[in-house]
């Protein structure tokens, strides 16, 4: 696998609902209503349910992993969340490599919505396999 800065990684797009919001509550633990329940969200202020924070960074982590594949390994990976998310609305993840460095290469990643504003930005480590 060659791996040159600049390149992009090939974009994964998710199609988030309030069914897998339910389920990543229930597989993570983070029962925060803003994330299931309508009308707690908009009392809140909120336009309605959003996506956990974790589950955006997860995606982002199943766009390296899913470009890597067998070619390397995903050491680290950062987020900071800029942006809400709602279910029901395409989630664009893309990223670029920002340096390579022998065998690591150094990711910028992030999440963008419908209208193209990014909503999650962050970076990630890989370790490449040699060959």
């Amino acid at each position: 696998m060659r791996v040159e800065a600049g390149q992009e990684l090939p974009e994964l797009v998710k199609h988030p609902t309030t069914r897998q919001l339910v389920q990543y509550a229930g597989a993570s633990g983070d029962f925060y209503e803003i994330h299931y329940d309508q009308e707690f969200a908009r009392s809140v202020g909120l336009p309605g349910v959003i996506l956990h924070g974790l589950l955006k960074a997860a995606f982002l982590g199943q766009l390296v992993t899913s470009w890597l594949g067998s070619h390397g390994r995903l050491r680290s990976l950062e987020v900071s969340y800029r942006g809400l998310d709602l279910p029901g609305r395409p989630l664009h993840c893309r990223g670029r490599v920002r340096s390579v460095e022998g065998s690591w290469a150094e990711l910028e990643l992030w999440t963008e919505d419908a209208e193209g504003r990014r909503t999650t930005v962050g970076s990630a480590t890989v370790e490449l396999e040699a060959g």
